[in-house]
């Protein structure tokens, strides 16, 4: 991908909309104690500058959460050969596809989309020709520090990997332990096309969760952190969310729960919380079976937390009345099809939960799904429910899993007014697709080789806010090595301690 300076021209641009830059907000949910041993926080984080097309240059520290990031610069995607504007009233068919196509970012926003769009003065030109361009992917539900587990644990199932992966490691994370997985979680998921991701976190100690959003910040992904107290305790909740999470342009928090009877009481002090700050309950549900006695939907029933304000994960075991009431009550859902089929844990009713109109995106879990491949995780969407159906035409299509991986995702988090799709005035979360590899090549159908062909590799630039976080194929301003060898440093010295 070549990027260049544009002279300024003398006469202004034209076609171009002025772009919003209102920042994006948050949302809050609820997690569950059964994955206590998943930490998560979906927030939205910026970092410092960087700077679109330079050459690499040395890593700079992680910014503190707290600076300030300045906007996005003027962006034209030119030339692309095929854009997916998720937005039908841009483009052709549901994902609102365009041909021979420029797309311009201006202030951190979508300023326009059409063909042969001008730059305007002092914009930096990026050849998009014989490229595919659409909005970056939305993680609804991820858990980035059990990067150390991953891989781990591997003839388990959810209990077992709770006992055998997950809970020796959490007790001995440090703050730098800590950061390091997480940043190299975040970064691989942005490598992947990720720019939103909600993280579901129970950790509880004030200085590991600082570390936590201060790698996430560092990264530039738009993140939503999602704290689990175990206890009620809504001063320690507000604390991390106004000092920690709010400072971060990008970040913004949930309350998360794990709803269950037998701590329902703890359930409404979260949903007191999640009231209180005006933020999403976050909650693990019905992921196993054996997890039907804790009669999660009843319990978020009876505390009042049905609603649009509420996101369940996993929701593979819920009944037809169950399914009903989360329609009924416009709760949200995300949907971890990679993990589920890792853990043993069951199919979600996918087809059942679309009839009913429920809103649902997709999520990587962590370290169950031990990579942060999305393009894997459509395709196992599609897959999972095609070999339980053994109907190739059963929900969802190609058409359909990638919107869920986008506008779907936000739409489920609350925040589709601000990302999901190429619509001018929502903020510049924008990935380039490049085909011309050995696993995507030749030309067929480019929208079913995007989830059917693409791999991490294929994705040529990221840009979240209209900043450059990947470019040429690249992450920029990254020791990817240095980060690796961290991490590892770091995953040596407490599997030491135990």
């Amino acid at each position: 991908m070549r990027s260049t300076p544009t002279p300024t021209p003398t006469s202004p641009a034209s076609a171009t909309s002025p772009a919003s830059a209102t920042p994006p907000a948050a949302a809050g949910r609820p997690a569950s104690p059964s994955r206590r041993d998943l930490l998560t926080g979906l927030g939205l984080a910026a970092t410092a500058p960087l700077l679109l097309g330079v050459t690499a240059r040395p890593a700079a520290p992680d910014p503190l959460p707290g600076r300030p990031a300045p906007a996005g610069g003027t962006v034209l995607l030119r030339g692309a050969s095929l854009v997916l504007t998720m937005d039908p009233a841009i483009g052709s068919g549901p994902l609102g596809a365009v041909e021979n196509a420029d797309v311009l970012m201006r202030g951190g926003a979508i300023a326009a989309v059409g063909t042969a769009l001008q730059p305007p003065p002092g914009a930096r030109v990026v050849e998009a020709s014989g490229k595919l361009v659409m909005p970056g992917f939305v993680d609804t539900h991820t858990h980035l520090w059990q990067a150390v587990i991953r891989g781990g644990c591997t003839d388990r199932d959810l209990f077992g990997w709770f006992a055998g992966c997950t809970d020796p490691q959490r007790g001995r994370l440090t703050p730098a332990a800590v950061h390091s997985f997480v940043r190299l979680a975040a970064l691989d998921a942005v490598q992947s096309g990720v720019t939103t991701l909600v993280d579901w976190v129970d950790i509880f100690a004030y200085d590991l969760v600082e570390s936590y959003v201060r790698a996430l910040a560092g990264t530039g992904v738009r993140f939503t952190y999602a704290m689990f107290p175990p206890k009620p305790d809504a001063v320690l909740v507000s604390k991390v969310k106004k000092e920690l999470v709010d400072p971060v342009p990008l970040g913004s928090f949930q309350v998360a729960t794990h709803a269950a009877r037998a701590v329902q009481d703890l359930n409404r002090a979260h949903w007191e919380a999640a009231q209180d700050l005006g933020v999403m309950l976050n909650s693990h549900v019905l992921e196993r079976p054996e997890q039907r006695a804790d009669d999660p939907i009843g319990v978020l029933g009876d505390i009042g937390a049905l609603g649009p304000r509420l996101l369940i994960n996993h929701a593979v075991h819920l009944s037809d009345a169950e399914i009903a009431a989360v329609a009924e009550h416009d709760v949200r859902a995300a949907h971890c099809p990679l993990s589920n089929m890792r853990l043993a844990s069951g199919i979600m009713r996918l087809a059942e939960f679309r009839r009913r109109g429920v809103k649902v995106g997709l999520g990587l879990d962590g370290g169950t799904n031990d990579s942060s491949d999305f393009h894997a995780l459509m395709k196992t969407a599609i897959g999972l429910q095609r070999a339980r159906a053994t109907d190739a035409g059963v929900f969802p299509q190609v058409h359909d899993v990638l919107r869920m991986a986008t506008l779907g995702g936000a739409e489920a988090l609350g925040i589709a007014d601000r990302v999901g799709s190429l619509t001018p005035g929502k903020r510049a979360d924008v990935v380039v697709v490049d085909p011309a590899a050995l696993n995507f090549a030749p030309r067929f159908d480019w929208v079913g080789q995007l989830v059917f062909n693409g791999r991490p590799e294929n994705i040529d630039a990221v840009f979240v806010d209209g900043r450059a976080l990947k470019f040429d194929g690249r992450l920029v301003d990254v020791d990817t090595d240095r980060v690796v060898r961290e991490a590892e440093a770091a995953a040596t010295r407490l599997r030491a301690a135990g």
